[in-house]
């Protein structure tokens, strides 16, 4: 499927799908390895996000921040691997960053690698989510564990979201329950059996309901929200 093809096919998802393919960087954008840089825009970001939530809490304002991001990692790499048989390369990404939703995101080429478990993995979860962990937690003291709970949690909605598209729901579940099985997110909560609709419960707790108005989610460790 020709690239183009492909990337207006998953901007019908919405916007954590679409990005940007013209010739070059729009002007404002920043090249993606910057974000997880010490001067990055990520610590303004997580304290917009605080702001928005009604926390002070930097951990809580942090976490949430990552699951977004790491959301719109997943959906672009992931969707990319189902609709066209090739990983997203991120790493010549660039991207520019509101203070709120998800960030714009412009690809030198939809084309990366061949699609699989594999090459989303040095992708994604070591190209991208790694360093993006050590960003999150130089801003706040965010517990490892519950990153690793937070990328799995944000790969698995975004498998969901590529399966309202039937002819993409089996690939996409394939490809998610062989990243759950990866070393790096192998411990962070259970996954269902194949054969039937993906589902998973994380063992940790992203922190959302200790903003004002939050509850748990619906793959939380949680069945109420514990005291604070």
């Amino acid at each position: 499927m020709p690239p183009v093809t492909a990337a207006r096919l998953l901007s019908a998802l919405g916007p954590y799908f679409a990005v940007r393919t013209e010739p070059s960087p729009p002007p404002g954008f920043r090249p993606l390895a910057e974000l997880y840089g010490a001067e990055g825009p990520l610590g303004a970001r997580v304290a917009e996000v605080g702001r928005v939530l009604g926390t002070a809490e930097a951990r809580v304002a942090a976490s949430t921040a990552h699951l977004g991001l790491a959301a719109r990692l997943w959906s672009v790499a992931l969707g990319a691997a189902v609709v066209s048989g090739r990983v997203a390369g991120l790493g010549g990404a660039w991207f520019a960053l509101p203070p709120q939703g998800p960030f714009d995101l412009w690809l030198p080429s939809p084309d990366g690698p061949a699609a699989g478990v594999e090459a989303l993995e040095v992708v994604v979860l070591e190209g991208q989510l790694a360093p993006l962990a050590g960003a999150v937690r130089a801003v706040a003291p965010v517990a490892p564990g519950l990153l690793a709970g937070n990328a799995a949690s944000a790969l698995v909605g975004a498998a969901r979201q590529l399966g309202s598209v039937p002819q993409w729901r089996a690939p996409a579940a394939a490809l998610a329950r062989g990243l759950l099985a990866r070393p790096a997110l192998a411990a962070t909560g259970a996954v269902t059996a194949p054969g039937g609709p993906l589902g998973f419960r994380r063992a940790s707790c992203c922190l959302y309901y200790r903003t004002p108005s939050g509850g748990l989610c619906g793959d939380c460790a949680f069945t109420r929200p514990p005291g604070r």
